[in-house]
């Protein structure tokens, strides 16, 4: 691993957090990295809701699987994308931008300390149900994922997942 790179190879998934809250300088800077992220044609069609009240937070991990540890994270952000700003008003413009958005957040977590987990919404009919319902979004308004955000009180081992059999070199 060049160590250069050692921030992306610290990004890992973090489940277990700490009590400790997040303070809003902090979410503002995660959340100034998300918008800095590329977009199909500068169109930024990202939205972030700050959900920090727990029994929001519990709902909204009623209907993840997965998504349990957002439960006793401090914070979660929900990311949506509105279809009308996207780039000629496709889906995958929008899915794209909001992935990037996403990553660059979850990147930015690491550098300052944070644990994060992404977990994923889009394209599960219940629960993109469940969240545009939770926050009453209009049709145009398409639920991404919601990011766990806490102080980590585990540290996974960096790694990289590096194969050569998933390259291709052209000759």
């Amino acid at each position: 691993m060049n160590p250069k790179l050692k921030f992306i190879f610290q990004r890992r998934c973090v489940r277990k957090f700490s009590t400790e809250p997040v303070s809003d300088a902090l979410i503002r800077d995660l959340l100034e990295a998300a918008m800095a992220a590329p977009s199909a044609v500068a169109k930024d069609p990202w939205r972030f809701h700050v959900v920090r009240e727990p029994a929001l937070r519990n709902r909204i991990a009623d209907g993840l699987p997965n998504g349990q540890m957002l439960r006793l994270a401090p914070v979660g952000i929900f990311v949506e994308g509105d279809l009308s700003l996207a780039h000629s008003g496709e889906l995958s413009y929008l899915i794209q931008d909001c992935s990037a958005a996403i990553e660059n957040l979850l990147l930015a977590a690491t550098a300052l300390g944070l644990g994060a987990c992404w977990l994923g919404v889009h394209p599960r009919p219940d629960r993109i149900i469940l969240l545009s319902t939770l926050f009453k979004l209009p049709q145009n308004r398409i639920p991404i994922a919601v990011i766990a955000i806490g102080h980590p009180d585990e540290h996974p081992t960096p790694r990289t997942r590096y194969r050569e059999t998933a390259v291709e070199w052209s000759k």
